[in-house]
């Protein structure tokens, strides 16, 4: 069957809309027609060869739809049903599967170099992307790679429950585990960032400080839960020590993936304080400090990949604060958007234009 994709044709080549042939589900796949998928700032670094995959690919990782049909063996989910794309499923064997750690299981992208769909115009073998190709009308991927979707909840604003609120409530939550009343500041005010945001209001922080480049975005993050908003500076680990009586924020969640911005996150923290970082930067960002400073500090500095969060796990629990107005996925959506629209919306992010924009289909 034909459908309609966002195809990277090759690394740093600019998307095209374009028909796609896709097969019907084989022993252990799912085919999905989306609702809705995210355009996530790891999609652009997908694009720009920040993060390699093969191409050509469809991408899109963040996504929610409905079952259209199952292969043999797939009994978790059935056609009607509505499923939250995974992009990073987990195989349960390797060894950090064995030790719990799910989100750095060693074979979770291991289906990003499988052919799943062909170039309607002229054959070309295509990639899915980060493994579920959301970027299209309807996809068809491995059965892990799909959750149930949570009651109660549109699938239009579930889309966000697979990337963005995983990534950035986990790295709150997981990562840096903040505590209630600690102070939390928050760098970068995307998708992720303004997850991260709500997630500190969640965990009870006595003071939210987002960062941002742009002053536009102070309104967008009060409303997720900003107690005070600075823009980025050279003077911006100064100024949140002046907002948290000279000490610095207990916990700084990094969004950006820029080695000046890890290290002012790291300066922003108190003594003892902790910094994780969910950003994606290239291999040539390179942040540097000096022993004694380390010594002196005894900050903790940690990665975060996909917010350290176990799907099946967690998200239950983002529903729960869905449904309860604790969490509002509406608030982290910045543009509804269509599949022609895509393209410009990469421009967005180059541009620095923050919040999530939603591809509905």
């Amino acid at each position: 069957m034909t459908v309609r994709a966002a195809v990277l044709p090759a690394v740093g080549a600019p998307l095209e809309i374009a028909e796609i042939e896709l097969p019907e589900p084989g022993p252990g796949q799912v085919r999905v027609r989306l609702a809705a998928a995210g355009v996530c700032h790891s999609d652009l670094s997908l694009s720009d060869g920040t993060m390699r995959v093969p191409v050509p690919a469809v991408l899109g990782h963040e996504g929610a739809g409905t079952v259209l049909a199952v292969g043999e063996g797939v009994t978790h989910v059935s056609p009607g049903a509505g499923v939250v794309l995974n992009w990073a499923p987990s195989c349960g064997s390797c060894h950090t599967c064995s030790l719990g750690e799910v989100w750095l299981c060693a074979n979770a992208l291991a289906g990003v170099g499988d052919v799943y769909a062909r170039r309607a115009s002229d054959g070309t073998d295509l990639h899915p992307g980060l493994n579920v190709a959301a970027f299209a009308e309807e996809t068809v991927v491995a059965a892990g790679c799909v959750l149930p979707a949570p009651d109660g909840i549109p699938l239009t604003d579930a889309a966000l429950l697979g990337c963005a609120v995983l990534t950035g409530y986990g790295a709150v939550h997981h990562s840096a585990r903040a505590r209630e009343g600690e102070t939390v500041a928050v760098f970068g005010v995307g998708g992720v960032g303004l997850a991260a945001l709500q997630a500190a209001r969640i965990a009870g922080a006595s003071r939210i400080v987002a960062v941002d480049v742009s002053p536009a975005k102070e309104e967008l993050a009060r409303s997720a839960g900003a107690t005070d908003f600075v823009v980025a500076s050279e003077d911006t680990a100064r100024e949140i020590r002046a907002l948290t009586g000279k000490q610095g924020v207990d916990v700084a969640v990094e969004c950006v993936g820029r080695a000046v911005t890890i290290r002012t996150a790291w300066e922003s923290t108190r003594r003892g304080g902790r910094t994780t970082v969910v950003g994606i930067g290239g291999k040539e960002q390179q942040v540097t400090f000096n022993a004694l400073e380390i010594f002196h500090w005894g900050r903790t500095l940690s990665g975060c990949v996909y917010g350290n969060t176990d799907p099946a796990r967690d998200l239950p629990v983002l529903a729960d604060h869905v449904r309860a107005g604790r969490l509002d996925l509406g608030a982290l959506i910045t543009d509804r958007i269509s599949l022609d629209d895509i393209p410009a919306a990469f421009d967005n992010m180059r541009a620095g234009k923050g919040g999530r924009a939603v591809v509905t289909f």
